[in-house]
Order: structure tokens, then sequence, then C-alpha cells
């Protein structure tokens, strides 16, 4: 079955926390702090395995959760850090974010590892915070939680050239003979139900990778037949092959397709609709044919493509259209080479922030409250147990130490006034 959306949700590993911990052995009456260090919770990295070809496999899972960094040890020893989760996913798959629709991330080429949500960092043990005068604390941070959020995959395939024209154009048959792919192929409307990828030898070591994309009708554009979710699989590819059948099987009239197949791709993408194309005139072998292809012919001409008439069916013309693809397909690759992969094992696409000092504040008021706002002091206060009287008191020195009680002085805050920072509120004192 080929699944070309998902929604997964994605979440890395919260930190381990920092323990409270004291050294005691024998004969070492006054060993001290020997907590340690909380361990880092596992990330989040989506990797392309050429292996996939679909979304499938996110219809049965759709949730991704790193596991969590051990908390510390005593003697000092640290928690292990949590192993990191990887998420496969098919070359050409885009990460969007669910609520915005951003592209995130563009998995294009396979191996491509990407680092998406780090996992939270581990607390810092009692160990960590023993200076010559608090030689024996009795507090620890927390671990840093995750991250996590809901996003949207959504599969482009990657070829080279893809076939687009009106359904029953013949397009599969075309497929089917210039390639080992084995598409379903019958005379009536919609067989192909969904993209097809088949690789096109030109000789040894020349190859090119053909897409059949389902028919399109009228209003593709606008999800009509399900157009869009067909449409978005040729953005990725340097030419469009645009079948039509000459000779009108279903009593249709062949440039008005060709002319509805084109209307299309430009009411989707301006930039689309631009990109080289070449005009195949299918089905030449059929009587009806030859009424209309000079008409077609001068359609194709008029818009500066080539025009080209085979019978995929019998097999004619079929070799010089597949050369005459080849060699485009070449002065494209020159033209305009696909960049190459990046040489880094991991590109961090949503690192965490640089990490504020903490001494970096300001201060504002809300109604008769003084609140004191800093990114860095903030995330150090959610990590602290704030009901432990040895670490507020640390607070209370780190504010002194930054330069809070000053700050309040200077802007004439009242003795006795309420002032908050993070979750702790406090009567300003002089």
């Amino acid at each position: 079955m080929f699944i070309d959306q998902a929604r997964i949700y994605v979440k890395s590993g919260d930190g381990g926390d920092g323990v409270v911990r004291f050294r005691r052995e024998k004969y070492i009456p006054a060993g001290g702090p020997a907590g340690g260090d909380g361990g880092n919770g596992g990330s989040i990295y989506f990797v392309a395995d050429e292996g996939l070809s679909t979304l499938l496999d996110f219809r049965y899972r759709r949730r991704f959760i790193a596991p969590n960094g051990e908390p510390g040890q005593s003697k000092n020893m640290a928690g292990k850090n949590a192993p990191d989760l990887e998420i496969a996913v098919p070359p050409g798959t885009q990460i969007k974010d669910a609520e915005t629709g951003q592209v995130l991330v563009d998995m294009v080429y396979p191996g491509q590892r990407v680092l998406f949500l780090p996992g939270g960092r581990g607390g810092r043990g009692n160990a960590r915070f023993a200076t010559p005068t608090r030689q024996a604390p009795g507090f620890a941070e927390r671990g840093e939680p995750g991250r996590g959020m809901w996003v949207d995959l959504e599969l482009k395939l990657i070829a080279d050239a893809g076939l687009v024209g009106c359904p029953n154009a013949g397009k599969s048959t075309l497929l089917s003979v210039v390639s080992a792919a084995k598409p379903k192929v019958a005379n009536y409307p919609f067989t192909t139900l969904t993209p097809m990828l088949g690789v096109v030898s030109l000789g040894e070591g020349s190859t090119f990778v053909l897409a059949d994309i389902p028919g399109l009708i009228e209003g593709a554009h606008a999800g009509v037949g399900l157009g869009t979710d067909f449409l978005r699989h040729i953005e990725r590819t340097r030419l469009l092959v645009h079948v039509v059948d000459a000779a009108g099987v279903d009593g249709r009239d062949p440039v008005e397709d060709y002319r509805t197949i084109n209307q299309e791709l430009e009411l989707y993408s301006g930039e689309l609709a631009r990109r080289p194309q070449v005009v195949v005139a299918n089905k030449c072998d059929l009587p009806d044919a030859a009424r209309h292809l000079p008409r077609l012919a001068e359609a194709a001409a008029k818009d500066g493509r080539e025009f080209v008439v085979i019978s995929a069916a019998a097999n004619q013309g079929v070799a010089e259209l597949v050369q005459r693809i080849g060699q485009l397909i070449e002065e494209l690759r020159a033209r305009d080479p696909r960049p190459a992969p990046p040489s880094d094992e991991a590109v961090v696409l949503r690192p965490q922030e640089r990490q504020a000092p903490v001494d970096q504040f300001r201060i504002v008021k809300e109604d008769d409250i003084w609140v004191v706002e800093g990114e860095g002091l903030e995330r150090l206060m959610r990590r602290l147990d704030l009901e432990n009287e040895e670490a507020v008191r640390y607070l209370q020195n780190l504010f002194e130490k930054i330069g809070i009680y000053r700050a309040l002085a200077d802007l004439n805050v009242p003795e006795g006034a309420t002032v908050r920072v993070g979750e702790l509120e406090f009567e300003y004192m002089e």
C-alpha cells in the first residue's frame, strides 16, 4: 500500500535528575557531597532510508518518544545517558510543523541523518554546588525536560522525469515498456491510483528515474480527483513528459486534454508549469490519431515544446523517445546539479536554543508586582526544588551576585513590594 502522508508525535527524552548524596565511608567522618549528575535524555533523529518507499509504517505507530536519562548516583557517579531514537523515512520526505505547516527539514539524500529534537540535559548533583562557604549543599538540579511536537510527514517522490497527462493516456504502459516497473495497466480511467517509479537504462552506467503520476483531471490543482496529492510528486522532477492520447479513444479532444493539464500545472505552481516539457503523442497506431496529430503538434510548437509521436503499446518510437529524454536530463543535470548531500553526520535542525546566561534579565511591573524576567534565570529556577530551603538560599545569594537586588533599588521599588522571579515570590526589603 502506498501511503505518502502521516502525522506523528515525537518527543525527546527528559534529562535525569541530579541527586543529593554524601560520602559515607569508614574512617572518613565528613566525606562531603557526592551526588552525581543525571544522564542526558535521548534525542530524536530522522534518517532517510533508501530501502523505504512509503510512509505505511506510520499508520500503525504514531508516537515516538525517546527514553529518559537515568538519575545521578552516589560517589559522584553520573547517570547513564539515554540512547537516541532514530526514525526511518523514505528519501523525499518533508517534515513539517503540524501547527504551522512550515517545512522544518527535507530528507532528500539516502542516508541523510538529522538531529531533530535534542534530549534534555541531565541535572547537576549536589557535588556541583559545593563551595568553600557551602561545603555540604543539600540540594541538586532536576533534569531538563525533553521537547515534543506533532509533525506532518509528506512524501514527494524524487525522479528525473515525471509522466503527466489525463487518465488513460498510456503513461503506465509507457513506463512498463521502458523500465522494469510493473504498473497495473487496463483500458479504463484511473487505472493508476498511486505514483510509481521506474529506472530507465540508457546503456552501461547511464540511467534515469521516471515517475508515473496518476492521471490528472480538470480541477486537480484544487484537489479534485486527489489532484494535489498527485501533483506534489512531480515537484522534484527536472523534466515533464506530457503523454497525450492522440487518438482520442474516449471521445476526448487531444488538444483540449493538452491544454487542460498545462492549465492545472499553472494553477498549482507557475514554476512547475515552466519546467521543461516534452509532449508525447501516444497511440499513434490507432486510425483516429492521424487527424489529431497536426493540431497537437501545432499546439506544442506554439508553446515552444518538443513534440514526439509514439505508440507505447506497439513499441513504436519509444526507443528514440527514451534517448531524447536521457539527453535532456543530462543537459539539465549539468545546468542545474542537485546540491551535494551534507558532509556532517548530523544536521542539527532544532538545536537547544543558545543558553542565555543567568545574569541577563530585565524588570517589568505588572499591576502591583515587580517581575524579573530572564530566560537563563528562569531555566535554572525550573530545575531547582523551591521547597528546599537550601536551594532558596542558593537563589538568594545568586540574585545578589548577578545584581537583581541592586537593580530593584535603582528602580526605587518600595520596601514590602512583591517581587516575582519565575515561580518564586518574595517581599522586597533593602
